[in-house]
């Protein structure tokens, strides 16, 4: 089994909502969904620092899902809808066992999930996104796969692929050769909410 994960680089990270948007054409999201966004570490407002002139300090990450190790999203699913890829450890979401009861929104320690209510409204009157990006189906929820559709055809997330300060990096985290462990090695990082024992296979390298 492969352990795909991720590494975004807070020095790098621009906050400049590309692999936002790109994420959002790639998986031809509909209107209102987003799978990634931006966390201002700054001020309350984006693009605002915190602290008083002259001691100002601002920083951004990216948030999207973890796809841990121990998923409380996949624990809580009475659908099984919601499971871990034995092939590649992402966390997958299967729109057709998916009931939408949002207990896998209210386990999921991250905020990271949308529950699609209505039929999917799109901002164009033809379908964008790469070949094998999943549906959108009325009543289920969603939330990033990295890619899984161009991951298994050996491509990388198309939010790495986009970003245009390089700050983030995809690989197997199994692989102590993989450029993605070897850059998780060399510098100080940090995962989110830890304490909440689901073992994210995404890091901040600060």
């Amino acid at each position: 089994m492969t352990h795909y994960g991720m590494a975004i680089d807070k020095k790098r990270c621009i906050a400049c909502n590309t692999c936002c948007v790109g994420c959002k054409v790639e998986n031809n999201l509909p209107e209102n969904m987003w799978w990634n966004r931006v966390v201002n570490e700054g001020g309350e407002n984006p693009d605002s620092p915190s602290g008083t002139y002259p001691e100002l300090k601002m920083s951004a990450y990216t948030l999207s899902c973890q796809h841990c190790i121990n998923p409380a999203c996949v624990s809580v699913c009475p659908s099984e809808a919601t499971y871990r890829d034995a092939e590649t450890g992402i966390v997958m979401q299967d729109l057709d066992k998916c009931i939408g009861c949002n207990l896998c929104i209210e386990a999921c320690p991250y905020g990271v999930r949308t529950l699609q209510e209505d039929e999917p409204v799109y901002y164009t009157d033809f379908a964008l996104g790469g070949e094998g990006a999943p549906g959108h189906i009325a009543g289920t929820v969603e939330k990033c796969t990295f890619c899984h559709h161009r991951v298994v055809n050996g491509e990388q997330p198309f939010c790495v692929e986009v970003c245009p300060a390089r700050a983030r990096t995809f690989g197997d985290l199994d692989d102590p050769d993989s450029d993605l462990s070897k850059l998780i090695a060399s510098r100080e990082c940090e995962q989110l909410q830890l304490d909440a024992g689901t073992g994210p296979s995404v890091y901040l390298l600060v």
